[in-house]
């Protein structure tokens, strides 16, 4: 192909710039060859067309997330997107990445070659198993979209991807594995003006927390969103899908995450379904239903990065947030706020994390309060759990299957769900430690650990406990007598 004949499809491409829709239309071969039996999904067409309604807003971001079932061709999509950001604006930049390395090297990028072998403007470009960029020695450096395997240890290689003037597209592929501090520096690459910014992410639902999750949830207003159903593409197998919902059924996760695109009741390691937690969300109780049972205070302390110091009250089936704080590392005055809520509340008893809160407890003892220390590293009761803070959270998940209510806390139902178990050869119940869901890039579940400690020693009525003393009778934690 001569020089002329290649500028005149440059021409031709870049018509497109702003319409990935007509592109993928007119810069293939559909009809012919490999692509004789095949069509662009309605789905792939509804995803072309939000972008470039996105691209008619100047200067905003256009952040597509499609959330899906197995075998409906998101590979194609992404192959597409790649082809027209860099087909289509000149000095285009970019990055792809995938939840692991071998994602990217067998699927990705093998997917992309195979498009460009049909593009029509595929001479000016130079695709390669990592990377696609232009044939000009001038642009190679500048004008590219490169393959990128993520990784927490060095985020520093996604950092720096600024195109000022010009165009920027992040795609995402496989998004539930891939962690925050990646989204977080994709985000920064997203801030400059008077740049055409896309980013584009896409993934089987596996989990119902974390940045992909967030995009159809908490960050919806943010991004145009998509969930797609695999029965509702031409190719896929449709008896065989059939199958797979009669054998789990319509409402089980493994269907919701692999055909239906939903994303499931409870990640296949999540503690506490999500299900679980907004059925008490925001639940109101009569009085009667809880004011016969102790009043318990809960305390998680804080005092190290941006954790907050927990206080949390439990009645019964009944809980309620008291406070929370910045960290502190003033004793006594946490210890005053402390007593005040006890007096308050006329609570029957104060427990306190022992990580952070043996200061608190020395501070209220100094005070003649009569409060207790809980080790989340002793011993469980329960031989079903492998240390006390998995005997808390246990009990604080059978409670709110029970018929317990928490308050309407965005921040609470995120703690309450966030937490997986760390599988034992054992079977015994163990939650994965705060250090490794920071490492996941979520927070430490301060509110849920302050109500989890509410569970973690047996309380009864103080009025109970007198008559104890005085008539010598055993009373249960919910202040009746044994027997009763």
């Amino acid at each position: 192909m001569n020089h002329k004949e290649l500028m005149q499809i440059a021409d031709f491409v870049g018509g497109f710039s702003r319409d990935p829709l007509g592109f993928v239309r007119a810069c293939f071969p559909w009809g012919e060859g490999e692509l004789a039996n095949r069509t662009i999904e309605q789905w792939q067409i509804d995803l072309l067309t939000d972008i470039r309604d996105g691209l008619k807003t100047p200067d905003e971001v256009v952040r597509t997330a499609i959330a899906s079932g197995h075998g409906i061709g998101k590979s194609a999509v992404v192959s597409w997107l790649i082809l027209w950001a860099i087909a289509t604006r000149e000095n285009t930049r970019g990055v792809i990445t995938a939840n692991t390395d071998g994602q990217l090297k067998s699927k990705t990028m093998p997917e992309l070659q195979k498009w460009y072998n049909r593009f029509i403007g595929k001479e000016l470009f130079i695709c390669t198993a990592t990377a696609i960029f232009s044939a000009d020695k001038e642009y190679e450096k500048t004008w590219r979209i490169d393959a990128i395997p993520w990784s927490e240890n060095n985020p520093e290689a996604f950092a720096g991807l600024h195109n000022q003037g010009s165009r920027i597209l992040f795609i995402f592929d496989e998004a539930s594995a891939i962690p925050p501090i990646i989204w977080e520096v994709a985000q920064g690459a997203m801030t400059d003006a008077n740049t055409e910014k896309i980013w584009a992410v896409f993934g089987n639902p596996t989990r119902n927390t974390g940045r992909f999750f967030d995009c159809f949830h908490k960050e919806r207003k943010y991004w145009y969103t998509r969930q797609i159903d695999s029965r509702a593409v031409s190719f896929t197998d449709k008896e065989e899908l059939n199958k797979e919902i009669a054998l789990n059924g319509l409402d089980s996760d493994v269907v919701k995450v692999r055909i239906l695109g939903q994303f499931p009741s409870a990640s296949e390691l999540q503690f506490i379904p999500r299900s679980i937690v907004e059925a008490a969300r925001g639940k109101h109780l009569q009085l009667h239903q809880y004011n016969f049972a102790p009043v318990i205070i809960g305390v998680d302390p804080a005092w190290t990065g941006g954790d907050e110091i927990a206080i949390v009250k439990r009645q019964g089936l009944a809980s309620s947030i008291l406070a929370t704080y910045q960290k502190n590392d003033n004793d006594f005055e946490l210890a005053s706020r402390i007593a005040a809520f006890e007096d308050a509340e006329k609570a029957d008893a104060v427990l306190i994390d022992m990580g952070y809160g043996t200061g608190v407890y020395s501070a209220g003892k100094v005070m003649g309060r009569n409060w207790q220390l809980v080790g989340f590293g002793n011993k469980s009761p329960d031989v079903g759990f492998y240390n006390l803070r998995a005997y808390g959270w246990g009990k604080m998940k059978q409670w709110l299957i029970d018929g317990g209510a928490i308050p309407d806390n965005q921040q609470l139902c995120d703690d309450l769900t966030a937490p997986e178990t760390k599988p034992r050869d054992d079977g015994k119940v163990q939650l994965e430690s705060k250090d490794s869901m920071k490492k996941r890039g979520l927070p430490s579940p301060n509110i849920a650990d302050a109500l989890a400690i509410t569970f973690m020693r047996p309380v009864v009525k103080q009025e109970c406990r007198e008559m104890q003393w005085a008539n010598n009778t055993p009373y249960n934690i919910f202040g009746y007598a044994e027997g009763e």
